[in-house]
């Protein structure tokens, strides 16, 4: 890096001996507070720096390491005890108003080697003074379950969960259960996003469906339904005159075709609910595709309302909580997706955790 000179500090460290033979320590090893850590190998400066490197430019261990002329474990040896003493910090917790839910996967190999690969990730997505979400991780646990999320809120205390009001989530029944036994008193949120794909999954069952009804086989190019896939998952307002053309001569082409169609103007029902600028008129959009989305001849729709009848109070709280929603959760899935990466994964499941707070959970160094 340009204007950065790696400085080899040469340090002659005096070892003092207690001429008392009932001292119990014996040798003292003389320390610089402030300069090396004891038993350290890096100035505390030089850690300091390759922290701040790692939470804001996207910097690898090994990189890093190469440029203060160390090994990795070196470097990660002065680094971890400054990262873990942060994490255990129990005032990072206090403020968490709106809480954010969801898994992810933290490696590929075998279980039995590193144990479960999901991570329930819990993330702050309470809003700042102006209304922004300023999302931040607080934790990864290992699983996905109702025990790994209702465990870690019962860790984090009485005044916390206390503190939750609203808590946005997937539609997974486990973080549902976690909600509903250990935050009593908040609104649980299902996602938009994830309600908008399940409508489109819908859609494209509908499709494949039909086409292998009709035609008997998996969609090829000149196929009607084949051709319009695309525009199936697009929103209604984002398609040109042209598309909402090519889309109706796909549909007429064949009677059985209607399916889709109505298929696919349920899914964009579901959407304007979303999109709709008035909240209350939003939700009266919204309650009645609860109510009808069950009775659809496409059994696919069918199923789909019987799913969001189940979740229907964490559905229509999307509408009376301001629009919350698990966005900022999955932003920061990206953050640690673009970490993992960049260290050539993970096999160790402390050091995943801790490089994720650093650079996801806004540890003040």
């Amino acid at each position: 890096m340009p204007g950065v000179v790696a400085v080899r500090v040469i340090w002659r460290q005096r070892t003092w001996r207690c001429p008392d033979p009932d001292c119990s320590r014996g040798t003292f090893v003389e320390q610089v507070p402030g300069l090396v850590a004891p038993r350290g190998s890096l100035t505390t400066r030089a850690v300091r720096w390759a922290v701040g490197q790692l939470r804001r430019e996207h910097a690898t261990v090994q990189g890093l390491a190469r440029q203060l002329g160390v090994d990795w474990k070196t470097l990660w040896r002065a680094i971890k005890p400054r990262l873990m003493e942060l994490a255990a910090d129990e005032s990072r917790f206090a403020g968490v108003v709106s809480l954010g839910v969801d898994e992810r996967i933290w490696h590929h190999v075998d279980p039995r080697r590193r144990g479960a690969k999901e991570l329930t990730g819990m993330v702050d997505l309470t809003r700042d003074a102006e209304g922004k979400v300023r999302a931040r991780l607080l934790d990864l646990v290992p699983g996905r379950s109702t025990k790994a999320y209702a465990d870690w809120l019962t860790d984090r205390g009485a005044e916390f969960r206390a503190g939750v009001q609203v808590a946005a989530l997937d539609p997974f029944a486990g973080y549902k259960t976690a909600i509903d036994d250990e935050l009593a008193d908040a609104t649980a949120v299902l996602d938009a996003f994830h309600v908008v794909k399940l409508a489109t999954q819908a859609v494209d069952e509908v499709r494949r469906r039909v086409q292998q009804e009709t035609l008997g086989h998996r969609g090829r190019k000149g196929d009607p339904l084949y051709g319009i896939q695309r525009l199936l998952r697009a929103g209604a307002e984002n398609l040109t005159d042209r598309q909402l053309q090519r889309l109706a001569t796909a549909i007429e082409a064949d009677e059985a075709h209607q399916a889709v169609y109505l298929a696919w103007r349920c899914a964009q029902d579901l959407r304007a609910a979303y999109r709709c600028a008035d909240l209350a008129a939003g939700r009266a959009m919204a309650e009645r595709v609860v109510n009808i989305f069950h009775t659809c001849p496409v059994p696919e729709i069918a199923r789909l309302g019987r799913t969001l009848r189940r979740w229907k109070q964490a559905f229509l709280a999307y509408f009376t909580t301001d629009r919350s929603n698990n966005g900022g959760t999955e932003a920061i899935n990206g953050i640690i997706e673009l970490h993992r990466r960049l260290a050539r994964g993970y096999r160790n499941l402390t050091n995943h955790r801790l490089r994720m707070l650093l650079v996801a959970g806004g540890l003040k160094t």
